[in-house]
């Protein structure tokens, strides 16, 4: 299929490639770093129980921005690979390939070997010998599964004081007789004192910056 595509007439490579910037914010919000912090950000949002404050918005604003700070590096690499090989006359195809190494690489470093394990094997009969061999469409699945399980995992760290703050409020309700006042109304306002307090803003995100390898 690839030697099909090198082949290719290069009018029909660069409609090929026009159509393929329509599935750019698909690769943002999948294949960058992007998934894990807007998931850990929901869950933040989620456990803080504020609904629609912050905004949805500002929260993909943030984790965009947030994205473009991690996988600078990475977009930096993506360039001087495609900017020599779009000098030297390589078609859209080989431009592409060069392009995607340093993102599979990325990609590689976030990666459980059991979830590359999974996709190789549906796609496969045999492991390849070394990682460099695996394609985009191996390893991009891979890492969409561990990040989801990586940010449902800090999520539930995050979770857990809050739960444990609305655990005391409710019994304290419950020792006052105040069955009828619902506890997570009483517990909004010391949750948000609480957070900011120990400004958990900052430390969220600078430990979501610092968990990726």
């Amino acid at each position: 299929m690839e030697a099909a595509f090198k082949n290719m007439d290069p009018a029909l490579q660069l409609v090929i490639l026009m159509a393929s910037l329509s599935l750019l914010p698909f690769v943002v919000a999948s294949m960058t770093s992007f998934l894990r912090y807007i998931i850990v950000l929901s869950i933040l949002k989620t456990a803080l129980g504020t609904q629609q404050v912050p905004p949805s918005v500002v929260m993909v604003g943030m984790a965009l921005i947030l994205t473009l700070y991690t996988m600078g590096p990475v977009f930096g690499e993506m360039y001087e690979r495609v900017d020599p090989a779009i000098k030297h006359g390589y078609n859209m195809v080989e431009v592409l390939g060069e392009a995607t190494i340093p993102l599979k690489h990325f990609m590689m470093r976030q990666t459980r070997e059991s979830d590359v394990v999974i996709f190789v094997e549906m796609m496969r009969h045999k492991m390849p010998s070394s990682p460099d061999e695996l394609s985009i469409f191996e390893i991009a699945p891979a890492y969409m599964l561990s990040e989801l399980r990586t940010s449902f995992e800090i999520g539930f760290i995050i979770f857990i004081p809050f739960i444990v703050l609305d655990l005391v409020v409710a019994n304290i309700l419950l020792a006052l007789g105040m069955f009828m006042l619902s506890p997570t109304i009483i517990s909004l306002p010391f949750k948000i004192l609480v957070f900011v307090a120990v400004d958990g803003w900052s430390l969220i995100i600078q430990g979501l910056v610092k968990s990726f390898n």
